[in-house]
Parts: structure tokens; C-alpha cells; sequence
């Protein structure tokens, strides 16, 4: 088939890559001149595990080519995946006008049937719009459909080729069957294609990611009160992860969640709430408990300090909201950062992957170094920010030795509460 993506952030990239590895030639549209040059010469333009492999496959078997004409780029496509941003506005409503503006521009350039498809996350409702948009001026038939992504990052290529389920807003008799076939070689074993109307599928996803935001916020406060009881929170977990009904995954305690989505989302599906006069209790405690939970360290830190940082430096490990990206969107690392420098701190950082995007975003505010042990020289405590393979098991003789004194702050309970102990550290962590 050809296909079109509008849009090479990182659903977009991952997107047009994964489907042009099915078979499919793909164009993908982006009206960033520097960044289309760079993925034209073979250069991946983010950070995702399995995702380089597959893309200089495919553009040197010629199924994968980017442009800056979105004319050119839509030209014969029978599927118009639109994969734009939708930044949240500042009452949380998330931002349309770059996927309206682009369905504006489709309706003057349509030339064939096409199925135009959100993949972006968007409010429900938006199908409608985009539907509207592209209809002022459009002079052949289409069909909009709503196909939202349910990516993971660090694990987003194999989510794509291996859906555990594909969702699609449709009632369109001629979109269903196009994308049924479509889909067909990622669902060969039995994994489910879910059709439904287009305002359900708009839902689905911001159902989804605020429900496994609640998950993880639930977590955190059971862990808070682990420790004003003298629990521990891992044993928590543990009892009730193996409840069938409940399940083992986003039920790690820590501090907060960030990245693109669950931030986002959560914040679109209350501010939805609110538009049609719903109070929705349960998502306002989400975002309210994340917030204090980001720097639910500092407390610990200014404890042991008495608040008075000033002077002190800090070595922070990872930066990126998570492991296995460099994505720092909503990084509970930039709230610690924030309140670090606020309180006359120094902080030295490292992460593998992140800090050229911190560098973008804070500059010299803090200073980076070359791998974790060098961020560790001449500081006054350690704090961990993201679970990073490479700090699970480090050499604790070292920390030991460089650091001023033997205090860890772990917003991943990444070590064991004992043996910490027994090494000689003074070792917070979350809820135990």
C-alpha cells in the first residue's frame, strides 16, 4: 500500500518505519526542513531502541522516504496517517491546530479516495472536526478514522509489530475494510482489531493512559504511607500484585510518572470532564499527587541537610522520564533540578541518553558528566531519578569513596533497604 504520515516526532517516525517494514511504501511529511535532511541522509532524528535497525532497511530498500511537500507526500496514498502534535493548552485542553490546520490543507490537495487517520492523541470530538475541515474544500471522497498509538517508549518498535490490540474509530464500511488489511500482517497471531465509533476510540486512549496513571498514583500513595506506618511497600506490591484482578504491572512505587502521555492525557480527559460539567474527583487527585510526588525526595534531603542546601552539590543519575529514551518531557529529574538550584545547590548529572536534551532545555544550569562515576566526584549525596539498567548494579565501593558523604536518595528503589545498611549508607527510598 502507500502510505502517508504527516508528522516525524516520535509516533510519526516509529509509525512510517514500522509500517514500511511490513511492506508498505511510505512518505513521511515534515515541515521541519533540518530535520527532513537529516532523515533523507539515514540519520535517526530520535532515541529508540530497535527503531535505527529497521529504518536504514528500509530507506536503502527505497519502501521509506521523507519530504517537506505535504502535496507531494500524500500524492496517490490510499491511507493519511496524521501524527502531529497536540501540546497541552493552558487549561490542559489539548492544543488542535496544527492537525486542523493540516486537515485544511488535505481537503485543497485530495486527488483520490484516501483514509485520513488520527493517530495523534486527540479530545473526542476531533474526528468530527477534522472531518469538517477537510470537507470545506475537498472535491473527491474520503473517510476520517480514528487509530490512536498505544506505544511504549524504550519498547515502542516491538508494541507496533506486535500489538497486544489495534483500535479503530470507523463506521465507514470502505475505511473498515483498508484498514483491516493493513493491520493484517501485525495481527497474524490472533491479537485483536477492535472497531468501533470514532468517539470511542478517541476515548479509549485517554481512558487507558489515565487509568494506568491512577494505577501508578495509587502506588505512591500506598508507598507514602508505608512509611508513616513502618511497611514496606515492595511487600505491598507483591500481595496484591499477584490478585489476578488487579496485576503485577505500574505498580512500582517511585516518584511520579512523566513523558508525553500520561501527563497530557490526563490532564485532556479532566479538562473534557469539565467542559460537559463532570467533576471528575479521581483524575484531579492524580495530577495534585504526582505534582508533590516528583519531589517527594527533597523532604528527605532537606531532613538529612537541615534545610540548608545551599553550597551542597548533588549528583543526580538519569534525567529521561524513564529508561531506553532521551525523552525528558515532564521529568520528575527537571522538578528535582528546579528545587536543587532554587535552594543554592549544585548539581552534577548523568544519564546514557538524555542530556543533550536537558542541555537544550536548562543549558549550564547544571553541569553533565561523561558517565555516572564522574558525577559522583566531590558531591554531598546521590539521588537516582531513573531506573537505568546501568545503575542497578553499581560499584558501591566507589560511590563510597567519592562521595562525601555515604547518603543515597533513590526515587526508584533500585537497592536493597538491608544491604544498604550493611554497606554503610544512609538510604531513602520510596515507602519502605
Amino acid at each position: 500500500m502507500k502510505i502517508a504520515v504527516v508528522g516525524t516526532g516520535y509516533v510519526g517516525l516509529v509509525t512510517g518505519t514500522c509500517f514500511a517494514e511490513t511492506g508498505n511504501h511510505v512518505t513521511c511529511v515534515d515541515i521541519d526542513e533540518e530535520k527532513v535532511k537529516k532523515l533523507q541522509s539515514g540519520k535517526v532524528t530520535i532515541y529508540e531502541p530497535g527503531l535505527e535497525v529497521i529504518f536504514e532497511r528500509n530507506i536503502k530498500q527505497k519502501r521509506l522516504d521523507f519530504t517537506t511537500s505535504l502535496k507531494e507526500g500524500i500524492k496517490g496514498a490510499e491511507v493519511i496517517f496524521l501524527a502531529l502534535p497536540t501540546p497541552p493548552g493552558g487549561d490542559g485542553a489539548a492544543d488542535l491546530q496544527y492537525v486542523l490546520k493540516v486537515a485544511d490543507d488535505l481537503g485543497h490537495i485530495l486527488e483520490n479516495y484516501a483514509v485520513v487517520v488520527d493517530k495523534s492523541t486527540v479530545p473526542v470530538g476531533t474526528a468530527d472536526k477534522v472531518h469538517a475541515a477537510i470537507a470545506k474544500n475537498a472535491k473527491v471522497d474520503f473517510d476520517v478514522v480514528s487509530n490512536p498509538e498505544f506505544l511504549r517508549e524504550g519498547v515502542a518498535v516491538d508494541d507496533f509489530m506486535k500489538p497486544d490490540r489495534v483500535v479503530i474509530g470507523t463506521q465507514s464500511p470502505k475505511a473498515t475494510k483498508i484498514m483491516e488489511r493493513l493491520y493484517a500482517p501485525l495481527v497474524r497471531q490472533g491479537n485483536p482489531v477492535i472497531f468501533m465509533d470514532e468517539k470511542s476510540a478517541e476515548l479509549t486512549k485517554y481512558a487507558a493512559n489515565s487509568f494506568l496513571a491512577t494505577k501508578i498514583t495509587f502506588m505512591n500513595e500506598i508507598a507514602n504511607l508505608c512509611e508513616k506506618l513502618g511497611a514496606n511497600v515492595d511487600m505491598v506490591r507483591k500481595g496484591i500484585g499477584t490478585d489476578t484482578r488487579i496485576g503485577k504491572r505500574f505498580l512500582f512505587a517511585g516518584i511520579g510518572y512523566g513523558g508525553s502521555c500520561f501527563p497530557k492525557d490526563v490532564q485532556a480527559l479532566a479538562k473534557s470532564a469539565k467542559d460537559v460539567n463532570y467533576d471528575f474527583k479521581i483524575l484531579n487527585a492524580v495530577m495534585d499527587v504526582n505534582t508533590s510526588q516528583k519531589t517527594r525526595l527533597m523532604d528527605n534531603l532537606n531532613g538529612y541537610f537541615k534545610n540548608d542546601l545551599k553550597g551542597k552539590t548533588i549528583a543526580m543519575w538519569g534525567l529521561a522520564f524513564k529508561p531506553n529514551t532521551d525523552d525528558i518531557r515532564e521529568a520528575p529529574a527537571l522538578y528535582n533540578i528546579e528545587a536543587l538550584v532554587e535552594a543554592g545547590a549544585k548539581v552534577q548529572a548523568y544519564d546514557p541518553e538524555a542530556m543533550e536534551n536537558v542541555k537544550g532545555q536548562i543549558g549550564d544550569k547544571i553541569s553533565y558528566a561523561e558517565n555516572p562515576y564522574e558525577a559522583l566526584k566531590g558531591a554531598d549525596a546521590l539521588m537516582i531519578m531513573t531506573e537505568w539498567p546501568v545503575f542497578r548494579t553499581p560499584d558501591f565501593d566507589t560511590i563510597k569513596k567519592d562521595l562525601k558523604e555515604p547518603l543515597i536518595l533513590d526515587g526508584r528503589n533500585l537497592y536493597d533497604v538491608e544491604q544498604m545498611k550493611e554497606l554503610g549508607f544512609t538510604y531513602f527510598s520510596i515507602g519502605r
